[in-house]
């Protein structure tokens, strides 16, 4: 079941939501539907395997809240500032890092501020506690370019 990937992450949501996602812009879709209640300082992490749509529901959240740029993977960079209508959105990318040290920690904190919804791919045990904490997403293939999306909503 896609809600023991965030064990220990949200140990107990306050709200649990369940899409069926038949494409990548219905995917986009659910998720500009989910930044509607996001505001600045909010930190959303984002779980699933490699290519089940973590950076595709980043997308079209961001888009939601007024970024124009292209929105991309940051796996190389770690993460990526937009600008948008609504503020900065951060988009940061853990894959690469196996463990957070605290040389990583002081990378997030130029990322996860109150000025910026922060959206966090591949998000460490670590992150648990992080302040701001908003919602867990996460994303499973279901074959094809189907996708199931359950978010978890810490308040």
């Amino acid at each position: 079941m896609l809600a023991a990937a965030f064990i220990g992450l949200v140990t107990e949501p306050a709200q649990v939501q369940r899409f069926e996602s038949a494409s990548p812009v219905e995917t986009e879709r659910i998720a500009a539907e989910f930044a509607a209640g996001l505001e600045p300082g909010d930190v959303v992490l984002l779980r699933g395997d490699l290519g089940s749509g973590k950076t595709t529901f980043v997308r079209g959240a961001a888009r939601a809240l007024g970024v124009e740029r292209n929105v991309t993977s940051p796996t190389f960079a770690i993460g990526n500032v937009y600008d948008g209508a609504a503020g900065e959105i951060a988009h940061v990318d853990l894959y690469r890092l196996d463990e957070l040290d605290v040389g990583d920690a002081a990378v997030l904190e130029d990322f996860l501020t109150d000025r910026r919804v922060a959206f966090v791919e591949w998000p460490h045990a670590e992150l648990a506690g992080v302040a701001g904490l908003r919602a867990a997403v996460t994303l499973a293939h279901g074959g094809g370019d189907q996708r199931s999306i359950e978010i978890e909503w810490t308040e």
